[in-house]
């Protein structure tokens, strides 16, 4: 499933197109998603684009009456063509604008969504989520504050968008890794300094990942139809069974919350 750094990745491609563009028209060719592409989508034609930002792991594009909210969900993406090419057997969704580029919206299993809405702040996959991790509101004190009253691994803590928007599991993985931290440890037994590090290591994988175009995988791609190229620096993610890149100990997995892990029981403590 694509990931904070993939979203940010394909938001900043497709920015660029969109911001200040009108639209001319949109052509939803499958509107059965994860959930229903919004009526109110296939009426947006003659409206500008104002403003493309993430929150998340969702895309906003904010037009003049209200805002789509765009998840890639699996194994979709957002592609910026400069001419018209023919229709590729999983692209769902066409916007057309008045510079002639198009938007297409491609997703073979069809898990992402795109919802209408007049107020994206409130919506209810949004209003709940808590910090994004490469902000100052994500710090160490509010951190451990939390930390120090729940039981939970810290795996699953800092896996909860609840807490802390945008971490998957890719990158908790590799922050976890870098801190040193055993992903099964409780988040009330880990320190202050120790979670100090990890926030600092959350907002640096996140940016690396970012800064190379997201993480390499089967079914992602950034909007100019490119993969990204991190899984090349990956310590931890995708390596059960390969010796660690510090110890060249053998990499174990385990699976939490149904999600696999995989970490170094000689490294992480």
């Amino acid at each position: 499933m694509p990931e904070l750094p993939e979203v940010e990745t394909t938001k900043r491609g497709i920015r660029p197109y969109l911001e200040g563009a009108l639209i001319v028209s949109i052509l939803v060719c499958n509107p059965n998603l994860r959930w229903p592409v919004s009526q109110e989508i296939n009426e947006i034609s003659g409206q500008r684009v104002l403003t493309v930002h993430r929150r998340a792991k969702y895309i906003i594009i904010t037009l003049e009456n209200g805002s789509i909210l765009v998840h890639l969900g699996m194994s979709g993406s957002l592609r910026v063509l400069t001419e018209r090419e023919a229709m590729l057997k999983h692209d769902h969704i066409e916007m057309v604008l008045d510079s002639g580029n198009l938007i297409r919206f491609n997703d073979p299993r069809r898990f992402g969504c795109l919802l209408w809405t007049t107020d994206w702040s409130t919506h209810r996959l949004i209003h709940h989520l808590g910090p994004e991790p490469l902000t100052n509101a994500f710090s160490v004190d509010y951190l451990y504050a939390l930390a120090r009253a729940r039981n939970t691994s810290i795996k699953q803590l800092i896996m909860d968008s609840r807490v802390v928007a945008g971490v998957g599991n890719i990158y908790a993985n590799e922050a976890l890794f870098l801190s040193g931290i055993h992903p099964k440890r409780a988040a009330s037994r880990i320190s202050k300094k120790r979670l100090s590090a990890l926030v600092d290591n959350i907002r640096d994988v996140l940016s690396a990942a970012i800064d190379q175009g997201g993480t390499t995988m089967r079914d992602f791609v950034g909007s100019d139809g490119e993969p990204g190229y991190f899984k090349q620096q990956l310590f931890v993610y995708g390596r059960k069974g390969q010796a660690c890149k510090c110890c060249a100990n053998e990499l174990k997995e385990i699976r939490q919350n149904g999600r696999s892990t995989v970490y170094c029981s000689y490294c992480q403590r």
